[in-house]
């Protein structure tokens, strides 16, 4: 799956980028403003959409000043599961994160980075996971549960998991790399806190 396209999971269309736009937001959009978001395509592809979905009853559609603005209309039977498959991204970190604290220890810091944080997933990319293991924990136990989630997750999203593990000692005292630099960048926290990365990564440097 592609989180940063939600809905092409089920149309690889501009339809799908268009519904998942509107369907994260509350506000009314006019096709230059969807454009301005979804500016891969064309103003004239978008408004095409956007009438098309209005004839559907999935957009409601209204007069802005010279133009139409268009929003989703939530009480649709369709917009509950629209809504869901939008928010897959959130359901999924959400999901990880319930997981990870599950574990009898569970990881000091973790987040999905790469790709999937930056926004340019396709179907065919990996799904990077920090993980940043506590130094008491027991070793057997650690690695049937990283197995057990990278299995889970990959099931959730059709794309291969890619642990990345480091121990509490080791974030503690090797040279950043340029992956820790990557998630402390742009990367999507799932448990612990970033301030609890940032400050062992300037302890060191210290």
């Amino acid at each position: 799956m592609e989180l940063n396209h939600p809905l092409a999971t089920i149309t690889p269309t501009l339809d799908g980028d268009v519904l998942a736009v509107i369907a994260q937001h509350e506000a009314t959009f006019t096709t230059g403003q969807m454009h301005r978001v979804l500016d891969g395509y064309s103003e004239a592809g978008i408004r095409k959409v956007l009438i098309r979905l209005s004839r559907q009853g999935v957009v409601l559609s209204e007069r802005v000043g010279n133009a139409y603005g268009y929003r989703l209309n939530r009480d649709h039977l369709a917009a509950g599961p629209i809504i869901e498959l939008a928010n897959l991204q959130r359901t999924l970190l959400r999901r990880i994160g319930e997981r990870l604290e599950s574990w009898a220890h569970s990881p000091l810091y973790a987040a999905v980075f790469g790709s999937a944080a930056r926004g340019t997933m396709t179907a065919e990319s990996d799904l990077d996971l920090l993980l940043v293991r506590p130094d008491d924990a027991l070793r057997g136990t650690w690695d049937e549960e990283v197995g057990a989630l990278v299995s889970d997750v990959s099931r959730w999203t059709g794309n291969d998991t890619r642990p990345l593990e480091y121990s509490e000692h080791e974030v503690a005292a090797s040279p950043a790399g340029p992956v820790l630099r990557d998630v402390l960048a742009e990367g999507l926290t799932v448990a612990g806190s970033r301030a609890w990365l940032i400050s062992k990564l300037t302890q060191r440097t210290d």
